[in-house]
Formats: structure tokens, sequence, C-alpha cells
């Protein structure tokens, strides 16, 4: 199996991320903050910015709001003297930015960029930012709440002809991205299951059981994560048009929603989008049982499989 262990580091706060232990993620997240900050306060729009520079109005768009992989410290010492940035803060940003250098989070090394799809490379980055998830799923135990027969059981399926080590490290990269979930700020989840979840044996009998459990044991006893169970006997929903997974980010990001299928993946940040998806997820908290009630249902189907 290969070894995808890695340390997150709290968020940064006012003061931002300590720079020797920080993430580059945290630290492209926190350069964005304080480059919009610094902008607004030389009251300067980006258009005027990336006029100033020739560069392309996205480029600053990319890096306020941490959508890039690398910062160029020439580009944030270029920021810094344009808004009048006093001389501390500007050397802790250029900081931050030889961070994304010289480090990387685990979702950027080659290897598990090279078994991801291209969608899911932006999603990992910003599930490991996000204060809040709420994943619907129809058919699929939520990834975050997966164990890892079943995962190896569902990847398997679509991995026909994968060698081994590659499968291995989906499987790994799967695994890894659960540590949100226990980590010293962890992200606060919420999954809404169809039945159809709980009924639908992967892998048999023994893997659905502990698969079952497991999801029974991570309510109990995480409090940041809450599991709602949607009968077949409340009818129509909000979701049945296709699952998906809703991102609440650190501000100033926006909420974002991911959404995969066969033909691929990819991130919707268009407000009129995610305000859907939201409307959404109050219509599910509205229909499904709550959380007692959806755990007896959990130990109820793993004791009829």
């Amino acid at each position: 199996m290969n070894d995808l262990s890695h340390s997150t580091a709290g968020s940064g706060g006012s003061e931002g991320p300590v720079i020797e232990s920080a993430s580059p993620a945290l630290c492209r997240l926190q350069l964005g903050v304080e480059l919009r900050a610094a902008r607004i306060a030389a009251n300067m729009t980006g258009a005027e910015v990336a006029r100033h520079f020739s560069w392309a109005p996205s480029k600053l768009t990319r890096l306020e709001t941490a959508d890039n992989g690398i910062v160029e410290p020439a580009d944030v010492a270029a920021l810094c003297a344009l808004y009048g940035v006093g001389k501390d803060q500007a050397a802790e940003l250029g900081g931050y930015a030889t961070v994304t250098k010289t480090k990387k989070d685990w979702w950027q090394r080659q290897d598990v960029r090279d078994v991801s799809q291209p969608g899911f490379k932006a999603y990992l980055g910003l599930e490991g930012l996000a204060r809040q998830v709420v994943n619907l799923e129809l058919e699929f135990v939520p990834g975050l709440l997966q164990t890892e027969e079943y995962v190896r059981v569902i990847m398997s399926r679509g991995s026909e002809g994968l060698p081994a080590g590659q499968l291995d490290l989906r499987v790994a990269v799967r695994m890894t991205r659960q540590e949100v979930l226990r980590r010293s700020a962890p992200t606060e989840f919420t999954a809404f299951l169809s039945e159809a979840v709980l009924r639908r044996q992967v892998g048999g009998r023994e893997v659905m059981r502990a698969q079952l459990a497991h999801i029974a044991e991570v309510a109990e006893n995480l409090p940041n994560v809450k599991v709602q169970v949607i009968p077949f006997d409340r009818g129509a929903h909000a979701g049945m048009n296709g699952s998906f997974t809703y991102l609440k980010l650190p501000q100033p990001l926006k909420p974002i929603v991911y959404l995969e299928s066969l033909g691929g993946a990819g991130v919707s940040r268009r407000d009129e989008e995610v305000r859907k998806y939201e409307a959404a997820i109050r219509d599910l908290q509205a229909i499904a049982p709550g959380y007692e009630e959806s755990l007896e249902m959990i130990k109820k189907a793993s004791k009829e499989i």
C-alpha cells in the first residue's frame, strides 16, 4: 500500500499560518485573502491591477481565490509594492509564496495526479480546505465514509486491466482523504444517503455489513459527522436529479459544488447554480429522518443483509 499520510495545519486565523509548518494549500488561501484585502485597501479594482502588469484578468482572480498550484514570489512582491504593503507583511506574504513552490500537498504528488481525473485533482485541494462538506449519494456510500474493502470493490469494477500498484494508489487516495474528518480542526461533514445505498450489497454480505457498521461507528463517535438516510417511502425529493457534493470554504472564498459522472468530474462556482444546491440541501434536511432514526435504519439494514 502506498504511504499517503500527511499532516494538515490548522486554520490560519487573522495572523495567518506558521510558515514553517503550513501546507501549500493553506498558504495559497492566506495569500489570496491578504492580497485581496490589500488591493481593496489600495482602492484598486482587479481590472486596474491586471492592466498595470499586462496580466490576463484571470491571473489575479486565481491568486485571490487560491485557484492555482504555485504562486511566484516575484508576483507577490510586485503586488505588495503596488498596494503599498508594509515591509514585514510583504516579507510574510513572500514566505507563503515560497512554500507553494518548495512544498507540495499530498494530492499534488505526481503519482496521485497520474491516477486522478483532471476535475478530481482540483477537488482534492478544495476538500482539504473546506470547513463544511455536504454530500448526497444515491448509489454509493460517500467517499469520506467508505471502508477500504468497499473502496477496493467499487474501484476494481471500473479499473479492469489497471496495474495492481495503480489500483492500490487509488484506494490509498480515497482513504487518505478521510483524514479531514479527524484532524485537529476537522471538517463538518453531513451525508445524505438514499436507502438504496444501504440495500445494495457491494462486495457481498460481509463487506457490506462491515461498511454499514463503519458508518454507524463514525456517526456515533465523531461529533462533526452527521448522517441522514432518505427512505424509499418519503417519495420524490430535490436530490433525485443526481448525487452532488457541496463545499463551504473559508472566507472570502464562496461555496462550490462538485459533480461526478462517467464522463468526468468538475466544480461549479456560479452563484445561481450553487444556490440551487443549497435549496436542495434544505429540502433534504426537511424530508429525511433525524440522525438517531437514520442511525437505527443503518443498523437495521446491517442486520437484514
